[in-house]
């Protein structure tokens, strides 16, 4: 097996379309006729539920770091950690490209932040813990799973660049990149964000219920 070939793999694996398969088997609707119209992990959190969402933002997760994985089937890079490292973004990004457009699923999929952090995890898990408690603190403060997704890619660079200070120039400009992609992909939640019309993850409802019970 060459490069090639985990390449075209590591697109086969981003392509599988987590929540369209959900919805149809589960509920016998298309997830992009509902919410957004997107066939991510935050249109399932809002149209299906917590349990569902979770269940497919871990899966998409799982496609990244599979991908990621790939290249150590490759005996070239298990002792070459640069050149494996500049390969692993690669196999990731070709995983994020098929859960864009997926194959499986008329090329109309989600925006990729799930599998751009199972790539992330593969690499580097310390930098990935960091971002998900910026996800989770965010999320549980607003119940915004658009926002916590912004602000954890925003957080990507500042860790890869200034807290740990990574030598390898591809993974920096990488970093860069993700977060700049997250935004541009993100920029009809932001839009509702700014108009307060985004739509909250139905989860912490307890804690919810308690506050307003409070007041």
């Amino acid at each position: 097996m060459n490069e090639l070939a985990l390449v075209i793999l590591a697109y086969l694996i981003g392509s599988v379309p987590t929540s369209v398969w959900v919805s149809k088997a589960v509920f016998g609707i298309d997830i992009r006729d509902y919410g957004s119209g997107n066939a991510g992990a935050t249109n399932t959190f809002r149209v299906l539920g917590s349990r569902w969402g979770t269940f497919v933002m871990l899966i998409d997760m799982l496609k990244g770091l599979l991908a990621v994985k790939l290249a150590y089937l490759l005996p070239y890079y298990l002792n070459n950690d640069f050149a494996r490292t500049n390969f692993q973004i690669g196999l990731g990004l070709m995983a994020v490209l098929g859960h864009i457009f997926p194959i499986w699923a008329e090329f109309r999929g989600g925006k990729g932040v799930a599998t751009l952090f199972g790539l992330i995890l593969g690499i580097s898990p310390i930098t990935a813990l960091g971002c998900v408690a910026v996800f989770s603190l965010v999320l549980y403060l607003t119940r915004f799973v658009s926002l916590s997704s912004i602000l954890a890619s925003l957080a990507f660079p500042v860790f890869i660049l200034v807290v740990f200070n990574v030598e390898n120039e591809t993974y920096r400009i990488f970093a860069i990149a993700v977060a700049l992609l997250v935004i541009l992909t993100h920029q009809k939640n932001i839009t509702r964000l700014l108009k307060g019309a985004e739509s909250k993850a139905p989860i912490f409802k307890y804690r919810d219920r308690r506050r307003e019970r409070k007041s």
